[in-house]
């Protein structure tokens, strides 16, 4: 927590924080959002099919799209952490801790899904995903919501903890 009581007083950290500039703070929330549109958006596209929706689309073209997942992943690590060293009272926000979990379980989860789904010469070809991929895709889905509710929440839960 020092540290990040420290960065947030450098030079960068202040600027971001205070100017009225639109490169600073609505910069990095814009970059937030967008990275968590790409990351999301594109691992729910991949979890639905998985799951058995359009089931007449060919699942192996849609390994393509994990570039994009982790390009999204990415961008929301860099903004998340810009976000962080401006507010590092977030860590103890309760709401935060959750997020960040749930964060490190869809990473692994997205992880999983492409090793056992798209990976396995078992499933190749196949129309229909086993059972084990489609429970990795719902949870994907739920892991992913959880966070982003999570994410949304952190202004409004624990906030009193957060001010004391």
């Amino acid at each position: 927590m020092s540290l990040l009581t420290w960065l947030s007083t450098t030079g960068p950290a202040v600027w971001m924080r205070e100017s009225e500039s639109v490169w600073a703070y609505p910069t990095i929330l814009f970059l937030h959002t967008l990275g968590l549109g790409i990351l999301v958006g594109f691992t729910a596209a991949i979890d639905i099919r998985v799951l058995g929706f359009s089931e007449q689309l060919p699942l192996a073209p849609l390994e393509r799209f994990f570039r994009f997942v982790w390009i999204g992943f990415w961008i929301n690590a860099v903004s998340g952490t810009a976000l962080l060293i401006m507010m590092p009272s977030k860590v103890a926000n309760p709401a935060f801790i959750v997020k960040m979990t749930l964060i490190a379980f869809g990473v692994g989860n997205i992880w999983l899904l492409r090793r056992r789904v798209f990976h396995n010469p078992a499933t190749r070809g196949l129309v229909s995903v086993p059972l084990a991929g489609k429970l990795l895709a719902a949870a994907s889905l739920l892991l992913w919501a959880g966070a982003i509710t999570a994410g949304r929440l952190m202004a409004y839960v624990g906030v009193e903890f957060v001010r004391k």
